[in-house]
C-alpha cells in the first residue's frame, strides 16, 4: 500500500513534517518541520556528488552550473555540487570542475560525509555502482540514479535500504529519460487502480523500425547506420534483444502494481529478426511494426512482455517515430494517458535528474516504489489466456500440392479462426522447391495455440526458411 492520509486535524507528523492542512500522509515527508528547524535546513546548501563523468554526468553539472542560481530562488536554499567521482581526472569534459572535491574511488565518495546526495551514473546492475548506492543509502545520503539495470535487479532491497534510512530513493531518469512517467506514476496517478502500462522504452530499437519503415531498408542496414550515428552501441544486443527495455518495464511494473521488481519474469524477444517484408506488410495491414513492453494486471496475475508488436497506424503510438519514447498508462479513473518525450541523450536525462534533486531539495521522500518495500506483493506470473489482438504470421510455403488447405487444417486443429490468409509474390527458395510467401492473420488466440499449429505445419514439411509470428496490439 502506498502513501495514505491520516485524517488527524492537528499538526505534526513523520519525523516531525507536517501537512500544510494539518494532516499526515504516511510514507511521505513533505514541506515544513514543526521544531523550528525550516530556517536552519533552507539556509544550508543542498550538497550533491556526482559519481560518473560521462555524457550524462557532465549533463547534470552543466544543469546545475547554468540554472543555479534559479534552483535556489525555486526552492529557498543552494542547490551545489561539491563533489565528483570519476576514473580519468585528466580528460577534459568541456566544463569546469575545478571547484569540486575529486574521488578516483566512487565508493568513497558515497562514503564521505562531504554531500547530502549521490548521483550515481555509472552504470551496471552490479559491482561498484550497487556498492557506492548501497554504502550512500546506508551513511544517510538521498541517493538519485539512473541505472534501470541497478534498479530492476536489486530495486526491491535498494528501496528498503533507502526507507530504513528515512532518505530518498530518486530514480526518474532511469525509465524513457526526459518523459516524467515515474513522477507520474508516483504522485499524479495514485488515485487509480493502475491496470496496464506499456510503451516504447528504447529509442535504439524504434529509430531502426522507423527506419526500416520510412526508407525500405532492411534491418543490418539501418543497424549500421544508428551504430554510426551513436543511436546504438557497437554491440546492440542489449538494445535489439530488448533487455534495456524489460530492465524499464520491471520499474514501471512494480509501481504500477506494487509488486517485488521481478525483472527475470519478463517474457523477452527482440527486433533482430524483423524483416523488410513484415514491415511492407504491416503497412499494407494498416499496422506500424514497434517494439513495445507491456505490463497488465490479470485475474491469475501480472503479464509482463517485451517483444516487436503490430499497432494500427491510427494510434497514436503509431506516430512515435526516430528516438522517441512513450509510455501509456491505463487506471479505472484516468482512463487512458499517454506521454511522449526524448527517452536519452545529455540534456532530457540531464533535466530529469535535477528534477529529482529538486524534490530532495525540497524536502519530499516518498517510498521509492510508492508501496513501502515490506509492503511489496511477490509477483506472481499470470496464466496463459487467448492474446486479443490475434497473431501476424508469415510462412514461407513450400509449393506442395494442397499446402494451403493443410496449413489452414493445422490452424483449425489448435482452435485457431484466420482473419486472412494472403499469398505474396514467388521467390526461389534455393532447393528444389519455390518458396511462396504466405501471410496470416488470427483472431484472437492463445501463443501456445499458435506455436503448437506452427509445429505441426513445420513437421508436415509444408514450410521453409524462417517461419514469423508477432502480436498484433488493438491499443
Amino acid at each position: 500500500m502506498g502513501p495514505r492520509l491520516r485524517g488527524d486535524d492537528r499538526w505534526g507528523g513523520n519525523d516531525n513534517f507536517l501537512l500544510r492542512r494539518g494532516r499526515t500522509i504516511e510514507g511521505l515527508d513533505f514541506l515544513w518541520p514543526t521544531d523550528g528547524r525550516m530556517n536552519e535546513i533552507m539556509a544550508n546548501s543542498l550538497r550533491v556528488g556526482i559519481a560518473g563523468l560521462g555524457t550524462i554526468g557532465v549533463g547534470v553539472v552543466k544543469v546545475l552550473q547554468k540554472h543555479g542560481d534559479k534552483l535556489a530562488d525555486k526552492v529557498g536554499r543552494p542547490v551545489e555540487i561539491n563533489a565528483v567521482a570519476d576514473l580519468d581526472r585528466d580528460l577534459d569534459r568541456g566544463v569546469d570542475l575545478s571547484s569540486y572535491q575529486w574521488f578516483g574511488d566512487a565508493l568513497a565518495m558515497a562514503k564521505d560525509e562531504g554531500h547530502d546526495v549521490f548521483i550515481e551514473l555509472m552504470g551496471g546492475s552490479d559491482g561498484i555502482a550497487l556498492a557506492s548506492v548501497e554504502a550512500a543509502l546506508e551513511s544517510g545520503k538521498h541517493v538519485v540514479t539512473a541505472n534501470k539495470a541497478l534498479l530492476a535487479k536489486h530495486g526491491t532491497r535498494l528501496a528498503k535500504l533507502a526507507e530504513d534510512n528515512n532518505v530518498a530513493l530518486n530514480f526518474e531518469a532511469a525509465v524513457a529519460g526526459g518523459v516524467p512517467i515515474i513522477k507520474t506514476m508516483r504522485e499524479s496517478l495514485t488515485g487509480n487502480d493502475i491496470t496496464k502500462v506499456y510503451g516504447i522504452l528504447n529509442g535504439t530499437c524504434n529509430y531502426i523500425l522507423t527506419k526500416m519503415q520510412e526508407e525500405g531498408l532492411a534491418f543490418d542496414k539501418v543497424l549500421a547506420e544508428a551504430q554510426a550515428a551513436g543511436y546504438a552501441e557497437a554491440d546492440p544486443t542489449f538494445d535489439t534483444g530488448g533487455h534495456d527495455t524489460a530492465h524499464k518495464l520491471a520499474i514501471l511494473t512494480s509501481l504500477a502494481f506494487g509488486t517485488q521488481l521481478a525483472f527475470d519474469e519478463v517474457y523477452l524477444e527482440g527486433i533482430e529478426n524483423i524483416r523488410i517484408e513484415d514491415i511492407e506488410a504491416a503497412d499494407e495491414l494498416g499496422y506500424r511494426i514497434k517494439l513495445l513492453g507491456v505490463a497488465q494486471k490479470t485475474d491469475t496475475g501480472i503479464e509482463q512482455r517485451v517483444h516487436p508488436t503490430m499497432v494500427p497506424k491510427h494510434t497514436a503510438i503509431a506516430e512515435v517515430a526516430g528516438v522517441t519514447n512513450c509510455v501509456g498508462v491505463e487506471g479505472d479513473f484516468v482512463d487512458k494517458i499517454m506521454l511522449v518525450g526524448p527517452g536519452a541523450g545529455a540534456g532530457p536525462t540531464a533535466s530529469a535528474i535535477v528534477g529529482d534533486i529538486v524534490d530532495i531539495a525540497w524536502g519530499i521522500k516518498l517510498p521509492p516504489l510508492l508501496t513501502r518495500a515490506s509492503e511489496l506483493k511477490p509477483y506472481q506470473r499470470a496464466r496463459m489466456r487467448a492474446h486479443e489482438g490475434g497473431y501476424y504470421i508469415r510462412l514461407q510455403v513450400k509449393d506442395h500440392p494442397g499446402a494451403i488447405a493443410s496449413i489452414a487444417t493445422r490452424m483449425a486443429e489448435q482452435d485457431i479462426s484466420l482473419q486472412s490468409i494472403v499469398q505474396k509474390g514467388r521467390h526461389d527458395g534455393g532447393d528444389d522447391h519455390s518458396l511462396t510467401p504466405v501471410v496470416l492473420i488470427t483472431h484472437e488466440t492463445t501463443e501456445s495455440a499458435v506455436r503448437k499449429a506452427l509445429e505441426d505445419i513445420s513437421a508436415d514439411d509444408h514450410v521453409g526458411g524462417t517461419t514469423q509470428m508477432i502480436r498484433i496490439e488493438s491499443l
